[in-house]
């Protein structure tokens, strides 16, 4: 992808939202600095959370040409008269309905929605949007690059991690606000269209085919996803969970190569993390090359050059797979815990290196360890700071903070707080704090020092011994 500057192999946040009041009854909206998240301080929107999005979209390959209608279902948790949506400029909204009335009061400026409605809506009132729209849809650019909706060689892709979500259709855009999704996507008929969930029906008619998508766990904004290409799906495996491949017809041979353990470290996460969180799980493969994979929830996205059949991306792979549970199922509430995410499948990668008979994770963490030592240690990863916070420190140090755990545990505590992690913040929001108090049940002695010295100082603690 183009103009991508960071290391993402994937992963990012939502939590428990605390949402506020001016005190006169008025949303707090448009101030940048009184925002939900410092990371992303333009980002996501006060007053109300939404609990479903239904997008109805038809998408041109040829010229780029994005015509859309999103529902979204929301509730107050203030007296609200005003709300935003996050929304890219590039779009142009064309009608706004709140509860079947027209809106006739509504701006849209700085990727931002902002509509006044004629009656103030109570805290707890319902309130249905529908806003349709249209545009030439481009990523969003910002500190970590191009974000966003992307045109290929032929078809599209979305990476939307961390704020590009509002570059195709209007949101609350930031990891907090989980809902439930459904995906209509009409596009022309050479072309596969897939988003997260499970395809409930597809339909063609004249050159354009229509694909419906239902996705019942709740996502955040960042995961949603569509990508259209001339590609060709199969089924790798039904059990334990299906697995689906959608890649260009040329790249089949490789692709058995290069995915050939796909179900095998599907069969090892289960072991380590629980139950795989959603229905099924898609592996798509682009025509183009790609400079990282993509994660999205139910399905992981790579380029051409990641699969040329040498077995070189095997570490990717289960990389995005670890984000299912690691970022899909149990989502940041800050951006700033973003260790959760990545240093937890940066250390899935180690433990299946060891299981498929590389590299153990106390090698990887020796070798990791003393990349560390010899280069600058001058990041905090349990607060990096936005403009780091896809730093490399960030994966290899938190997958070190979480083998120095595992060797203070011991392997049976350590894995089965990962298996009690999953299973109690199943789809929900979480922060390093939630990590740690679950933790201290499994461990005979305080884990303080370990936090504060992996996760809070910058120096590199000594190597965690034995």
């Amino acid at each position: 992808m183009k103009d991508q500057t960071w290391g993402r192999i994937g992963g990012l946040v939502p939590g428990k939202a605390g949402r506020r009041s001016s005190g006169t009854g008025q949303p707090l909206l448009g101030d940048p600095l009184d925002g939900i998240d410092p990371y992303l301080p333009a980002n996501g929107n006060l007053g109300y959370r939404v609990s479903r999005y239904d997008l109805d979209l038809e998408y041109r390959v040829a010229t780029n040409r994005l015509s859309g209608t999103a529902t979204i279902t929301a509730t107050t948790i203030i007296t609200l008269n005003r709300f935003a949506l996050d929304l890219s400029g590039a779009l142009k909204v064309d009608r706004v309905t709140v509860n079947g009335t027209r809106a006739r009061r509504f701006s849209h400026r700085s990727n931002k929605l902002t509509v006044t409605m004629e009656d103030e809506l109570p805290p707890g009132g319902v309130m249905t949007v529908v806003v349709k729209y249209s545009g030439n849809p481009r990523p969003i650019r910002g500190r970590w690059g191009e974000v966003g909706w992307e045109e290929l060689t032929e078809g599209s892709l979305v990476a939307s991690q961390p704020n590009g979500a509002a570059s195709w259709f209007p949101c609350d855009d930031h990891p907090i606000s989980k809902a439930a999704y459904g995906i209509s996507i009409t596009t022309d008929s050479p072309f596969m269209a897939v988003a997260n969930g499970s395809l409930q029906r597809k339909r063609t008619k004249a050159a354009q085919t229509t694909w419906v998508y239902e996705q019942v766990e709740p996502m955040a904004s960042y995961l949603a996803t569509i990508q259209i290409g001339q590609y060709t799906r199969q089924t790798l495996t039904t059990k334990p969970v299906p697995i689906h491949a959608v890649i260009p017809p040329r790249l089949r041979r490789d692709f058995d190569a290069e995915f050939v353990n796909q179900a095998r470290i599907m069969e090892a996460f289960i072991e380590w993390f629980g139950p795989y969180p959603f229905p099924e799980y898609s592996v798509v493969v682009t025509d183009d090359e790609l400079e990282i994979p993509i994660e999205a929830q139910g399905l992981s996205i790579f380029g051409a050059n990641h699969c040329d059949g040498s077995g070189s991306s095997e570490r990717l792979i289960a990389h995005e797979l670890a984000h299912q549970w690691f970022g899909n199922s149990l989502t940041l509430s800050r951006w700033k815990d973003i260790w959760l995410h990545e240093g937890f499948a940066c250390y899935s990668e180690w433990l299946w290196s060891e299981r498929s008979g590389g590299l153990t994770a106390e090698a990887q963490s020796r070798k990791y360890y003393d990349r560390l030592a010899s280069s600058s240690q001058d990041l905090a990863i349990g607060d990096p700071g936005p403009a780091r916070m896809f730093d490399d420190v960030v994966y290899k140090r938190g997958a070190l903070t979480l083998h120095a755990l595992r060797k203070t545990l011991g392997d049976n505590n350590f894995f089965a707080l990962l298996r009690e992690w999953t299973r109690e913040y199943r789809y929900s929001s979480i922060s390093t704090e939630d990590f740690s108090g679950l933790a201290a049940r499994y461990s005979p002695q305080p884990l303080h020092d370990l936090w504060h010295q992996w996760l809070e100082q910058k120096a590199l603690p000594p190597y965690p011994g034995p």
